[in-house]
C-alpha cells in the first residue's frame, strides 16, 4: 500500500466555531503591511505581513497539561500558586514541555462508514467504543493516540449544529486512560460532551478533561477533521503532531497529520 498523508486540521477563519469561553477573543488575522504600501520606482521588492489575534484553544489544537486543574491542583498535585500561574503563562506543564507526538494512531469511527453523525449531545459509551475496536479489529494500547469520530466534524461550517456534538463518556475515557494512551482526540469542540452538566462521579463539569489532563497527564486534541480518514477506512496509521513552543501557554494550534501505508514499527 503506497504512503498517503491525511491532513487532520480544520480550516481556520473568523467564521469557524468557537467554544463560548473563547468566543470573545475569537480569531482575527489582519494585514498590517501590504505590497501596495511601497511606491513603485523601477524594480521594486516589497514584503507583506500580518497580525494574528486568537486564543490557543481555537480551531484544531492540543491542550497542555496545565490547561485544567482540580481544587486548584494541576497534574502531579502541583498547586496553581502565583509562582506557577503567572501573568505570562505557567512556569510548569506549559505547552513548550510537550514533545512532538509521533505515535501509532487508531481511529475509532463510532457512527461507522455510513458517515452520519451520532445524536446531539450523545455520550459515547464504553460498549460503543469497544464495539468500534472489534469492528475495526484494533486494540488500543500503551503510547497510542486514539482519535474518536462522532461525525460532527462535517458540520465545521455550521457552528450551531457543531456545538451540539456528541462526545466520549467518562467511563469510556477511563478505559482508554487505563491502557496508558499518550493522547486522545475527537472531531468535536471538547472530546467529551460539553453541556454544562455536573458528572455524578467526579462532581465536576468536563470530567473527561479532569481524568485525562489532571489525573493522568494525557493530552487532548480537539476540533479534528477525521472525515477523509474515516471514508477511506484508515483505522490504523502513524500520527504526527508538533505543538508550537509558546512558553507557558495552556495549549497550541496544531496541524496534525496521519500517515497510512506504513506502520509505526517501520
Amino acid at each position: 500500500m503506497p504512503l498517503k498523508i491525511y491532513d487532520l486540521e480544520q480550516l481556520r477563519s473568523r467564521s469557524m466555531p468557537f467554544h463560548p469561553t473563547h468566543r470573545q477573543v475569537g480569531y482575527t488575522y489582519l494585514l498590517h503591511r501590504k505590497h501596495k504600501d511601497v511606491a513603485l520606482s523601477g524594480p521594486t521588492r516589497s514584503g507583506a505581513s500580518g497580525i494574528l489575534v486568537t486564543t490557543e484553544h481555537s480551531g484544531t489544537h492540543i491542550d497542555a497539561i496545565c490547561h485544567q486543574a482540580l481544587d486548584h491542583k494541576l497534574f502531579g498535585g502541583i498547586e496553581a500558586s502565583e509562582s506557577v500561574e503567572t501573568p505570562y503563562g505557567f512556569s510548569v506543564l506549559g505547552i513548550e514541555t510537550v514533545e512532538p507526538l509521533v505515535a501509532r494512531c487508531l481511529l475509532l469511527d463510532v457512527p461507522g462508514s455510513h458517515g452520519g453523525p451520532l445524536e446531539n449531545y450523545h455520550r459515547i459509551t464504553l460498549h460503543e467504543l469497544r464495539a468500534s475496536c472489534e469492528k475495526e479489529r484494533v486494540q488500543p494500547g500503551k503510547g497510542d493516540v486514539i482519535l474518536v469520530r462522532t461525525g460532527f466534524g462535517q458540520y465545521w461550517n455550521d457552528e450551531d449544529r457543531y456545538l451540539k456534538a456528541s462526545g466520549v463518556s467518562l467511563e469510556a475515557t477511563e478505559w482508554l486512560s487505563s491502557l496508558g494512551i499518550r493522547a486522545a482526540g475527537a472531531d468535536n469542540m471538547g472530546f467529551e460532551v460539553d453541556d454544562g452538566k455536573i458528572d455524578p462521579k467526579k462532581k465536576v463539569t468536563l470530567p473527561c478533561h479532569a481524568e485525562l489532563l489532571v489525573e493522568k497527564g494525557i493530552y487532548i486534541i480537539e476540533n479534528l477533521n477525521l472525515e477523509k480518514l474515516a471514508s477511506d477506512r484508515v483505522y490504523e496509521s502513524v500520527f504526527v503532531c508538533t505543538p508550537l513552543k509558546m512558553t507557558g501557554a495552556t495549549g497550541s494550534p496544531v496541524r496534525p497529520i496521519a500517515l497510512s501505508g506504513i506502520s509505526f514499527s517501520d
